[in-house]
């Protein structure tokens, strides 16, 4: 793992860090984010950054619901694609969002989404996958920010359910 080596306090911190920062903190979470000296824009990135499997990494994808223009969320392991249909048939019919709506919604750039403190509650989902990990990291609201926690964690960060929202994946 490669972050930042002098000590960071929280007001050099990027604004979306900070707030996930205080997020993390009022739920009493073990892990503060941590700064790493590369960008972890995609999961492959961020996986090599920590020295961790692509599939640890908890990725964040938004979708526009249709029906009611709420940003929804889908946290899904690095090593798989959300099945977009499997998603609609849990909350409605979904569209792609743009980085506009994303950072409108979520207050967070495309390439650093947090699972938590975003600016408005979006409807999220866990993908089931990420259960094969007893150790799993997500964006923390930069894409140079991450932090560590378990598919437990941050199901109780987040209040979602867990589902199954991955295309199957192929076999080798």
């Amino acid at each position: 793992m490669n972050p930042s080596d002098s000590p960071l306090e929280p007001h050099d911190l990027p604004e979306g860090v900070q707030r996930v920062m205080a997020a993390l903190r009022e739920a009493g979470h073990a892990h503060a984010p941590v700064m790493l000296n590369a960008a972890a824009r995609t999961a492959s990135q961020a996986a090599d950054a920590l020295g961790i499997d692509v599939g640890q990494i908890a990725k964040s994808i938004i979708f526009r619901r249709k029906s009611d223009d709420a940003a929804v969320l889908v946290i899904t392991s690095g090593d798989r694609r959300v099945d977009e249909k499997k998603v609609a048939a849990l909350v409605g019919k979904i569209g792609r969002a743009d980085a506009g709506f994303v950072k409108l919604k979520t207050g967070f750039s495309i390439g650093g989404v947090s699972p938590v403190a975003h600016a408005e509650p979006p409807v999220t989902l866990i993908d089931r996958d990420l259960y094969r990990f007893d150790e799993i990291w997500a964006a923390a609201g930069h894409p140079h920010g991450v932090f560590k926690l378990t598919p437990s964690d941050l199901e109780r960060l987040t209040g979602a359910p867990a589902a199954d929202v991955a295309l199957a994946k192929e076999p080798p």
